[in-house]
């Protein structure tokens, strides 16, 4: 064994197999570290002490006070994933990074402005719907590659495992990623948004009059009675008698979080009659995109402060 480290270290690095690279690399490590055991204790318990307060204070701040912790959240997903794949040129993902943000960006910038359009509420839903829609997509196809890995289908193919769980993980990670995001701005929109469209005034009854088969949100004909199976959307009746696009009112619904009939303002139960997709998902979903809120938002910040206590500390 000796003699073989010899000949290993008198070649050139070149004439190295990748195996022998690595273990060079390895040896170099072990040399670096030696007699360093109690610092690295001492590393590691720093690490999960961190670790368990930050979990704590992220729990309590999330209790106290959720509209800052979703804001901070919402920002440091945006954000931190962005900065780490600029500074690996990771540039696939800053393409549709910076399509998602212009697009979710025109999107807000239209649904804040006063006087609101009479077509935001549904353009605002459709998007939103899309991103669900688009996100579960991807999440599902992912799921799949990795199963179907999991399984040896990738031999049928004669593909290597290693390359199909990479395209897995990507659409997985994508599909959760992208849910994630559009799920908080939907949220957020919901809470900050005033709106004042259509039909729709602050005080009294509407001046306008609602003429039959128009919708009261957007003032535009309806395409299919409130009984009838539409193409693209329904039409909807509240318990008012009013009827709307469906899409226009889940939008109003978002938009604003009134639970009045935007025509009448009558109180109107909204939220059961209309649950949006992803307010309610499924128990575990929820969780597992909880759990991916603190990947990548607060992990990469729980590390790097690691880093800078084991730094303040002379820990190597």
């Amino acid at each position: 064994m000796e003699m073989e480290n010899n000949n290993n270290e008198n070649r050139s690095i070149e004439e190295l197999t990748p195996e022998e690279k690595w273990r060079r690399e390895h040896m170099k490590i072990h040399e670096q570290h030696r007699g360093h055991d109690t610092m690295h204790a001492e590393m590691v318990l720093i690490l999960l002490v961190t670790l368990v307060v930050a979990q704590i204070v992220l729990v309590e701040w999330k209790k106290r006070h959720f509209k800052s912790y979703q804001f901070i959240s919402l920002l440091g997903m945006w954000i931190i994933p962005l900065v780490m794949c600029l500074r690996n040129q990771w540039w696939r993902f800053i393409f549709f990074w910076l399509l998602f943000s212009c697009i979710t960006g025109f999107i807000v910038r239209k649904a804040v402005q006063k006087p609101i359009e009479g077509t935001t509420p549904r353009l605002v839903y459709k998007w939103f719907y899309f991103l669900y829609k688009l996100s579960y997509a991807l999440g599902l196809i992912g799921y799949f590659i990795l199963c179907a890995t999991f399984f040896g289908l990738n031999l049928v193919f004669d593909a290597k495992p290693q390359s199909w769980v990479d395209v897995g993980v990507l659409f997985l990670f994508y599909g959760l990623y992208y849910g994630v995001l559009g799920r908080d701005v939907a949220e957020i929109c919901a809470d900050t948004m005033a709106s004042h469209v259509g039909y729709y005034t602050a005080q009294g009854m509407p001046t306008r009059h609602l003429e039959s088969g128009v919708c009261a949100v957007c003032g535009n004909r309806l395409l299919v009675a409130e009984n009838e199976e539409g193409v693209l959307e329904n039409t909807y009746k509240l318990s008012c008698d009013h009827v709307f696009h469906e899409f226009c009112i889940r939008g109003w619904c978002i938009v604003g979080k009134k639970q009045t009939c935007p025509y009448c303002k009558e109180k109107v139960d909204l939220k059961k009659m209309f649950c949006n997709p992803w307010e309610r998902p499924h128990v575990l979903y929820g969780q597992l995109l909880d759990w991916i809120r603190w990947l990548v938002a607060w992990q990469p910040l729980i590390l790097f402060l690691v880093q800078g206590i084991n730094w303040a500390l002379g820990l190597e």
